[in-house]
Order: structure tokens, then C-alpha cells, then sequence
């Protein structure tokens, strides 16, 4: 390489650095500086009191219990099509893929539209469960059915490409010496595929928390009933409560840089247990 291409070469490094630590802070660190600045806008007992009001903490616990059974059901969802699609040949598996990762090409509130027409008091089958008593839509039901959606593909687009990478002659092997078949999940499958799993963990949790779009069709807007946290600051938004909007705003930017160094942590575990392992 002669001087003047590597000079080059420097230079346009340094460019692209620039130019991505700046949109780093432009995008993302001056907005989260912002929510946390506005939130304790009117000093610290200001934004005690915004967080620890009782619909905020009706908010926070339906975001907490939508994030929990959307994680739940698709770690045991994941791990079982996974488990299908990696280890067994399965007719139709690239529609079945396709029809997992629709979720993320569908928008939250044409999915909420769906699950209400589908759902609704005056459709079919949510006519038939009204008639029995049982709430769905514009109610916690409907909150959790809508976030398990949205969440879907995540942890499942982290298993199914590792199950298909790992082979089955090991599963194959331990089955052959008499192992059982749960046995042989935990002990050989499962930690092949545990960084891909936590991973996917990581990534739902996060969704969840955030949904905006499609429980804000289905929740109803009931106040203290079935608001999450991003419902929580859009009506307090809504309502000229800008700093209480900041402020709840601010608990789920925390949970999102607790998730940021929750993945840092992961990985820097992964590269010691990866070093750890080489000979």
C-alpha cells in the first residue's frame, strides 16, 4: 500500500468513526440525557412521587406481568420449534420460519386491529367467550395476547439457526448409551444453545417492555386496568403532565441500559467461558 492510500485510508476511518460516534450521540445519548434531565425537572421528590403514583404502579406491574408470561411462552415455544425445525426434517419449514418472523414485518397496530376483529365481543369467537364471562380484548388478557405476538420470533430466530448448526450426532449418541430424551436436551442440547437462548431472553424482555403499538389497540385505555408504562406516558403526555410523563418515561430508560449491561456482562461471560474452553 503506498503513503497516499494509506493516508487515505486514515482518513476516511476517522470519517466513518466520526460520523457514527455522532450519530451515537445525536440519536440516542442526547434523547436519553433529555428524558432522564426533564424527568427530574422539578427536583427529586417531584419524581418520587410520579413513579410511585398508584396508576403508575398499576402500569409498571401489567408491564412487568405482560413482559414475564411473553418471556415464558416464548422460551418453551423457541426452544420447542427450534428443537423441530434444527434436529427433525420438517415438511414446509421455510413457510413455517416465514410464518414465525411475521410479527416483525407486521405493524403492532394493524396486529392489535387483528387480534380485536378476531377477538372483539362482536366477532365469532370473541362473541362466544363473552357470552361465557371471559374477557379478552380491553382487557389484562388482551395486553398479554398482544405482547406475546409482537415478541414471537425473537428467541426462536436465536435457537433455530444454532439447533441447525449444532447437528444431532451428539443427541444421536447420548440416546444410543441410554440416555432419556429430557436428559438429553438438558445435558448435551441445551448448553450448546444457552448464549443464543439468554440472548433471545434479552431481546424479548426488551420488546415487551417497550410495545406501544398493538396494546394500545387492545388495552382500551383503562386506567389502572390495562395501561402498561408506554400507555402511562402517552396519557400522561397527553395530559400536559410533562415532567410526570418524563418520569415514567425514565423507568423504562433505565430498564433499557439495565438490559444494555445485562448484554455486556453476557458477553464478556461468553468470551471468558469461549477462552476458557480453547486448549
Amino acid at each position: 500500500m503506498t503513503p497516499m492510500s494509506s493516508r487515505e485510508s486514515k482518513s476516511i476511518q476517522r470519517l466513518l468513526i466520526a460520523f457514527t460516534v455522532i450519530s451515537l450521540i445525536v440519536i440516542i445519548v442526547l434523547p436519553i440525557a433529555y428524558v432522564l434531565y426533564q424527568a427530574l425537572a422539578n427536583g427529586f421528590s417531584s419524581y418520587i412521587k410520579a413513579v410511585t403514583d398508584p396508576t403508575t404502579i398499576s402500569s409498571l406491574k401489567l408491564t412487568i406481568l405482560a413482559a414475564f408470561c411473553s418471556v415464558l411462552f416464548n422460551l418453551i415455544f423457541g426452544l420447542s420449534i427450534g428443537w423441530a425445525l434444527g434436529k427433525f426434517h420438517v415438511f414446509g419449514s421455510r413457510a413455517i420460519i416465514g410464518l414465525i418472523e411475521l410479527p416483525l414485518s407486521l405493524s403492532p397496530v394493524t396486529a392489535g386491529l387483528i387480534f380485536i376483529l378476531f377477538l372483539g365481543k362482536y366477532s365469532l369467537f370473541g362473541g362466544f367467550l363473552d357470552r361465557h364471562g371471559i374477557d379478552i380484548i380491553y382487557a389484562v388478557p388482551g395486553v398479554i395476547i398482544a405482547t406475546m405476538f409482537v415478541t414471537l420470533p425473537y428467541i426462536a430466530r436465536e435457537v433455530i439457526p444454532l439447533m441447525q448448526e449444532t447437528g444431532t450426532e451428539e443427541e444421536e449418541a447420548a440416546l444410543l448409551l441410554g440416555a432419556g430424551g429430557l436428559y438429553t436436551f438438558f445435558r448435551v442440547t441445551l448448553p450448546k444453545i444457552k448464549w443464543g437462548v439468554i440472548y433471545g431472553l434479552l431481546i424479548t424482555n426488551a420488546r415487551a417492555m417497550g410495545e406501544f403499538g398493538a396494546v394500545s389497540v387492545v388495552s382500551g385505555h383503562l386506567r389502572g386496568k390495562t395501561d402498561t408504562l408506554t400507555l402511562q406516558v402517552e396519557i400522561l403526555y397527553n395530559e400536559y403532565n410533562f415532567t410526570e410523563s418524563f418520569a415514567v418515561a425514565s423507568l423504562l430508560t433505565l430498564l433499557a441500559i439495565f438490559t444494555l449491561f445485562l448484554k455486556s456482562w453476557i458477553d464478556w461471560q461468553k468470551s471468558f467461558s469461549t477462552e476458557k474452553e480453547k486448549p
